[in-house]
């Protein structure tokens, strides 16, 4: 009995005659966030077991000074709520605008970001949802010191 360890990006091939073409017999989740399933190659006839998993790597921020911290989502949604205070928005539209900067962060497959390219991900999205919040988030992730840094973002909001 052959048992294969997969990744995410790894292609299933046959074992013994190198075709792709595979059927699924049957899928169970395992313990450790694996997933077990049996499987048949079409070709050959010939079954074996893979188990799934997926590899958790910690997400870090380098931040402005250069320190590496651990990703933490909640970071953004307080940023977010900051910004949306008075606004129509509920918390459950806070946090889902949150794990789509999140989803998009790990997307990009990256063991590293900047709180920069968070911080633009986040404004992105917040430019569709809400303006007002936008221009508040903005304000203080770009540090604003004058009142002309206010006329340059509310111009580009009216665009």
């Amino acid at each position: 009995m052959f048992i294969v360890v997969l990744s995410v990006v790894d292609s299933v091939k046959c074992l013994y005659c190198g075709s792709d073409e595979l059927k699924v017999l049957e899928t169970r989740d395992s313990k450790e966030n694996r997933v077990r399933r049996r499987r048949e190659c079409v070709t050959c006839g010939k079954r074996f077991t893979t188990y799934e998993y997926i590899e958790k790597i910690p997400l870090m921020v380098r931040k402005k000074d250069g320190r590496l911290e651990r990703f933490q989502v909640d970071k953004i949604i307080r940023g977010l709520q900051n910004a949306c205070e008075k606004r129509c928005k509920t918390l459950d539209q806070i946090r889902e605008l949150a794990e789509q900067v999140r989803q998009d962060l790990i997307a990009q497959g990256k063991e590293e970001v900047s709180s920069r390219e968070i911080g633009e991900l986040v404004m992105k999205y917040l430019k569709e949802v809400d303006r007002v919040a936008y221009v508040r988030f903005a304000s203080v992730y770009r540090e604003f010191g004058e009142v002309n840094d206010f006329d340059e973002v509310i111009r580009e909001v009216k665009k």
